[in-house]
Parts: C-alpha cells; structure tokens; sequence
C-alpha cells in the first residue's frame, strides 16, 4: 500500500455527547472493526491504514480533512 494512503488523517471534534465514529475494514467483506463514543467537545484525530479503508461518523460533528472541513449531523 501507499505510504501516501497510509499517512491520510482526518480530524473530527464532536458538537454533541454521543458522537460515533466507526472503522470500517478493507477487502472483499467490509465490516466493522472498531468503534469510538465521543462526547461534546472531544476531539478525535484517525488514520487511514492499511486496514481501515473508511471511517463512518453518526452524529453532529466537525470533520477536518486535507480537503477541507464539513459539519455531519446537520
């Protein structure tokens, strides 16, 4: 894999309590593999890696990426 794929981030700062956000894995079955809770204010920084191909985010929350910043949960 890419080292550039694999040094991809995002940035993501929950604007409510209950934020969450899931990795999903890489390959032929997408699946979860690992899944976080955060809450008004928390700020979480994740990584693209050679086994998260996707990162799914429930709730209202600012997402800051190299491609510039979106709000979810609107």
């Amino acid at each position: 894999m890419k080292e550039e794929a694999l040094s991809e981030f995002i940035v993501i700062k929950a604007l409510e309590n209950g934020v969450n956000v899931i990795g999903l894995t890489r390959g032929a079955d997408t699946r979860f593999h690992h899944s976080e809770k955060l809450d008004k204010g928390e700020v979480m920084v994740a990584q693209f890696t050679e086994h998260t191909s996707a990162i799914k985010i429930r709730g209202k929350a600012i997402i800051q990426t190299r491609h510039g910043e979106l709000t979810s949960g609107e």
